[in-house]
Formats: structure tokens, sequence, C-alpha cells
């Protein structure tokens, strides 16, 4: 997910864009570039690899003018080099753009056969050199951009700026995310609330088909066919504050040790203490009504819709189904009469889990979106919104995101069973007493970190690793795998305990760590059992479970770590704490780059 950034104002444009820009490496990225006007001539700066490239080329070749655009690029069209790196343009435009002009290539021959030379091999240029042609026949850079911007087909986000035109930007949004920051006698684009935060908290989104032409003093907003419209200027709570590191050495080791308030922000914004029940937000939804739930998300947010799924069918006993965002419209899937879509997402901006949001409007169904980001797309095209109290997380692995959802998904589930009547008052207040017992138990789980760091040296030497769970911890056996390979690129794989006889019991020798998720339960007995067999044949079994769990196995494992005993059903909140620590421990040990590891994006906002 590309990072875009703009700057209109008084000011040197420049080392604004650069904060900015550090300010979005969360998203993932391989190149970064600048662009100023210079006396109204367009210059411009890039480098292959991090920021510090470009910071260190600006050093020996700065920009002055304070009129500017900046981008971080993730690679799609063209390889990760100086010369493909945004800012793209000639003398008279230059653009930074996030997502995938999917017509560019017919555009390209129509453009080289009107004489436009180009010098890259990205989709990005294509826009650029067709304004630049509309230019060229005498247009306005307001018309060359609107008459460019009917011609796009994809997912785009643009930033333009113009030779000869010093106090201009005009930016558009087609499938990937943008906002308009408003100073005082200066204004920003940004791909995120995130990157202005410490230049301005006033902040309007574009939606789907807008564009808009910025100044000193404001923006004009259009739709897609060139009618001024309105957007409203909203406050962010975001604040620059946010995003600092404090005294950890990174931003994930920072979340990590975020989990007990995270998780004690958003139950509390979701439980009465005193009557010990689940107040929601008012939720337009009828759950005595809802005749199926059908769940989407990618990555570690499947992964807790996957929990959540568990929750709905047990505790409430709605039919729940699951698919990952990326597999599920194409499918096309029947949806039923009274059927409520719900959509897990920390950025609400994933382009997968927002085009399954569409897939489930068009059939019908009620959206509930799961969100981290209230200003978020998603937000905006859902019926109703749980929010994820979770703050920025600037980590591309999720990780207080993630218990924050579990949150938030096991509210909702004694939320739909108190409504439908399959649980009891007294289930519910033991059940959310349990919930409440989390954020204590986790700052608990967290006193366990050297043990933790101990385990980490064992894992560090492994090729191949797997994560059992069963039951409602079977999902987070995935989210440690995924974790592991996120962060330290050793291989491994989540099973449920019950399939390891079905095929990866055959990968099992001294070499290949067995991590056990097994907290006291209904399901303990049966995963010991196949920890047994795991044992047997010269795994090494590292247990996670609570003091009574750890007893029973101990003769079976090399490592346990002890955690607290919780109910059950609060038992993937807590233990997705230290999977994901033991993760983040393994990729210090190996020296990976911990929370920018390579070729992912925090949010994936193109296919």
């Amino acid at each position: 997910m590309c990072g875009i950034v703009g700057v209109i104002g008084a000011r040197d444009a420049a080392p604004l864009l650069l904060d900015a820009l550090r300010r979005l490496e969360y998203r993932g990225y391989d190149s970064a570039g600048i662009a100023t006007l210079v006396n109204g001539h367009i210059e411009r700066r890039r480098a292959e690899g991090k920021l510090g490239n470009l910071a260190g080329v600006l050093g020996n070749a700065p920009l002055t003018g304070s009129t500017g655009i900046g981008h971080t690029r993730w690679a799609t069209h063209g390889a990760p080099t100086e010369s493909n790196a945004h800012p793209h343009g000639t003398a008279r435009v230059s653009l930074v753009h996030n997502g995938i002009i999917e017509n560019h290539a017919e555009l390209r021959t129509e453009l080289e056969a009107a004489g436009q030379v180009f010098s890259t091999e990205t989709d990005t240029e294509t826009v650029a050199q067709l304004v630049d042609l509309y230019l060229q026949q005498g247009m306005t850079p307001i018309e060359a951009a609107g008459t460019a911007l009917r011609r796009l087909e994809g997912a785009y986000a643009l930033a333009m700026i113009f030779a000869g035109h010093p106090e201009l930007i005009i930016a558009a949004q087609h499938g990937a995310p943008l906002a308009v920051g408003f100073g005082e006698d200066e204004m920003f684009v940004g791909s995120d609330a995130l990157a202005l935060a410490p230049l301005t908290r006033r902040i309007a989104y574009l939606r789907d088909g807008d564009w808009t032409v910025v100044d000193r003093k404001g923006a004009t907003f259009f739709d897609e066919a060139g009618t001024e419209i309105q957007r409203e200027i909203k406050l962010t709570r975001l604040t620059g504050a946010a995003i600092g590191k404090g005294n950890f050495r990174h931003f994930m080791e920072k979340e990590l040790h975020e989990h007990p308030a995270v998780i004690g922000d958003t139950l509390h914004r979701m439980v009465s203490p005193s009557s010990r029940a689940v107040r929601l937000p008012e939720l337009a939804i009828d759950f005595t009504k809802v005749s199926r739930i059908t769940m989407s998300a990618c990555g570690s947010a499947f992964y807790a819709g996957l929990v959540g799924r568990w929750w709905f069918e047990s505790v409430a006993r709605i039919p729940t189904d699951g698919d990952v965002a990326s597999e599920f419209r194409y499918r096309a899937p029947p949806l039923p009469a009274n059927g409520l879509g719900l959509l897990v997402s920390q950025s609400g901006e994933t382009a997968d889990t927002l085009a399954a949001l569409r897939y489930m409007r068009e059939q019908g169904q009620q959206i509930l979106s799961v969100l981290n980001v209230p200003e978020s797309s998603m937000a905006r095209e859902s019926d109703a919104v749980l929010e994820t109290v979770a703050g920025p997380e600037i980590g591309v692995a999720s990780t207080k995101a993630f218990t924050a959802q579990l949150s938030v998904l096991a509210c909702l589930a004694l939320a739909a069973g108190r409504a439908r009547g399959s649980i009891s008052a007294e289930q519910e207040a033991l059940m959310t007493a349990a919930l409440l017992e989390v954020p204590g138990r986790a700052a608990e789980v967290l006193e366990n970190e050297a043990a933790i760091q101990a385990i980490a040296h064992r894992v560090s030497k492994a090729r191949d690793v797997l994560f059992l769970g069963r039951g409602n911890c079977f999902p987070i056996a995935m989210e440690g795998a995924l974790k592991l390979k996120e962060i330290s690129y050793i291989h491994a794989e989540g099973y449920a305990a019950g399939e390891m006889k079905h095929g990866p019991i055959a990968l099992i020798d001294p070499a290949v760590p067995v991590i056990a998720i097994a907290p006291s339960g209904p399901l303990f007995e049966k995963t010991a059992s196949n920890l047994q067999e795991a044992a047997a044949r010269g795994g090494q079994v590292i247990v996670f479970s609570d003091a009574a769990g750890a007893a029973k196995l101990k003769g079976i494992s090399a490592e346990t770590v002890i955690l607290p005993a919780v109910d059950p059903f609060v038992a993937p909140i807590l233990y997705a704490i230290p999977v994901q620590m033991l993760a983040y421990h393994v990729a210090v040990l190996k020296g990976t780059d911990v929370d920018q590891p390579r070729n992912l994006a925090k949010s994936v906002t193109v296919e």
C-alpha cells in the first residue's frame, strides 16, 4: 500500500513531506520520492529503499519550494528502482499514485503513437503522460486532470502538481483512500489522517469518484461527473504524539505491551462493570431476525473472524460462514434473506474486504464492520460499525488490533446471544466477568516475556514450525504461524490439532518445533493426546497453557510457558499475546526488519 502526501503553504514543503512520509512507513514500501515547485519549475528527488536514503539525497541536493508531493512506493508495475520511484511526470506535471491503472497498456500505446515519450515501466507514468498531452493541447491543469481521470480504469489515489502553478494540487480517489487536511493558510493531502496528524486535525475524506482542486486557502470537491459537491470537514482524534515508539526498540514491541490497555479500553466501551452486561453502541441490527452471518476479512483479521464464528455459533446460536475476502466474491455465494454481512479490518481500506462488503450489499445483506479507523471507506459504507479502540498500529504485523477485534467480537456474540435468548442472564454475567478479567490477565502474560524470549532461541534455529490448537484456539494457532512467517521469515503452519494425523505428522522430527496453544478446558485432553504423538516422533513440543494444563503435559513438553487460568470463552484473546511475542523475539534474534518486513504492506488497497 503506497503512501501519498501533498503540501501547499508558506513553509518549505520538503521537510514536511519527508516527516509525513515517515508516518506512512507502516504501510510498507521499497522506494520513495518528493517533488516540489522551485521558481515555478518541477524538481524531483527519489531513492530506492528506505526513507533514510531519500533523506541522504535531499541532504546532498536540497529542495526548496512551498508546494510539493511525496510518495512511498510498494512496487507493482516495474521493479523497485530509483527510476521507477514516484513522483513521475514531465516538465509540465508531476504526480504520485497509489493503486493500479488497469488500462495502462492501451493508454500507453495510444500516447506513444501521439508522440509521448515514456521513461519508466510503471502504470503510473501513463497518467502523467495523459495529463501532459492534454496540457500541450491547451487545456488548463483542472481541465487536463478532469479529462484524464474520466479515462482511467482501475483503483487509484492521485495527487498532482503543475509547473507554473505554485499553489495548486489536484487529487483524486477511486478505490484507494485519500484525505484533504485544512490548516491555517496552508493545505495538505494524504493517504490517511495519520500522515497529516501533526500538521492538522481538520480532515475531509474523499469518496470513490471524487476529485479535488486544492489551493492555499481551501479545497473544492467534484464528483465523477465534474459536478461541484461538498465534503464534510471532520476533527480527527489522531495527533502526532500518537505514533512515537517511546522507550521501545520497535513499534511492534510497543504495541505488544499495549495489549492490556487496548483490551481494557475496548471492553470499557462495550461492557457495564456494574451490571455485568454488554452494552453495545446503538446498532441498527435486530439479531432476533438474523438468519445467518457471513464473515469475511484478510490476514489476522480473518483469524479474528474465525474465532468470532465459533462464538456466534456456540454462544448466540447463529449459523456463521467465514471466507477470506480475496476468494469470497469470486465464489459468488448465494446469501440468505435477513442475512448479516460481518467485515473485520484494522484499516477499513483493505481492497478485498471492501469488495466483499460491496458484494454483500448487492446480495441484500445488512453490513456490520469491526474497524480500527472510524473514518475509513468501510465505515462509510456500513450500516453499523463497532470500533476497536486500539489507536494507531504502526507495525506492519498486526498485534494489539487483533486482540481488540477479538474483544469486540466476544461482546457482539454475547449481545446477540442475549437478544436471541440462547444464553441466560446468569451465563452472560459469568462470561462478561471473564471478559473483564482479561486486561489484568494480559498484563500477567507480559510478565512471562523472559520465558518467551528463551523459547525464541530454540525456535529461531528451525526451518519449519507447526502450531496446533483446537476449538476457538485453532485460529490462534494460525495467527501464531502467520506472525512467525511475516516477521522472521521462518516457514510455519497452523493446524487444528486433530488434523495432525491427516498429514502434518509426516513433517515431525527433532528439528521441528511443535507449538501448542493448549488452555485447560473441554478440549484439553484431546490436544494432549495429539501432543503425545508429536513427542513420540521426536518433535520439540512447546506448550502455552495454564498451570493445570502444564502439569499434565510436563512429561512431554520441551518448553512450557504458564499463562493465567481463564474461562475457555476468553482464552483466544489471552493466548494471542504470547504467540505474537514469540514471533517478535524470534525476528529480533534473526535480525529482520520487525516493523517493516520485506514484501509486506500494512493494508493492501489493491488486489
